[in-house]
């Protein structure tokens, strides 16, 4: 009985639920942002330039992928100082009030050879709703300096601000749909 308890915690030891690599986000090489459309004519670019990222997975085609990602919403950058100031206020994102914007995936689900569904909670505004978004593998190799796995993702999605509360203003004014896209250069840890 005792062999077969120890052949049992050996099998589990070796299992792929405790083989779990950890990958974080290289921020030179990745980016936050979003875009909206403007009096129905012109889009306008955001990003957030203090984020982080992590993700966890087993699978050589991250197939189990875990993604969790942070950002600073006072961090908000559209290239306009006023339209910066006003996003940070509580006409929209209220940064004082909710400083962080945060999406922790809950599943994923393969789409393609390099292309995923992926599955999480996105929390805005005091606000959590699960949002389902694009994942794509854009390319895997070594970092040149230390030798190490790293890998690239971009995930792209379509939200509704006012499914957050972010922002007051009518759709014709500021699109109410906002385009996500992130993309980031992992190293394995």
């Amino acid at each position: 009985m005792k062999k077969i308890n120890l052949l049992a915690a050996v099998l589990m030891l070796c299992s792929p639920v405790f083989a779990q690599t950890k990958w974080t986000v290289n921020k030179a090489h990745a980016k936050v942002g979003f875009t909206v459309t403007h009096l129905t004519i012109s889009e306008v670019d955001g990003n957030f330039k203090k984020f982080d990222a992590t993700l966890t997975s087993s699978k050589p085609d991250f197939s189990d992928a875990v993604f969790e990602v942070t950002a600073d919403v006072g961090s908000v950058n559209t290239d306009n100082d006023m339209r910066d100031n006003d996003l940070k206020s509580d006409h929209f994102f209220d940064a004082v009030k909710f400083p962080t914007l945060t999406f922790a995936s809950k599943s994923i689900t393969k789409t393609g050879d390099k292309t995923y569904k992926l599955t999480g909670d996105l929390t805005m505004h005091g606000v959590t709703k699960q949002v389902a978004l694009d994942l794509a593998i854009t390319g895997t190799g070594k970092n040149m300096r230390n030798q190490k796995p790293i890998a690239g993702f971009k995930v792209t999605g379509t939200i509704n601000r006012n499914d957050f509360g972010v922002g007051k203003m009518p759709a014709a004014m500021v699109s109410d749909n906002v385009d996500l896209r992130a993309v980031g250069e992992f190293d394995q840890e």
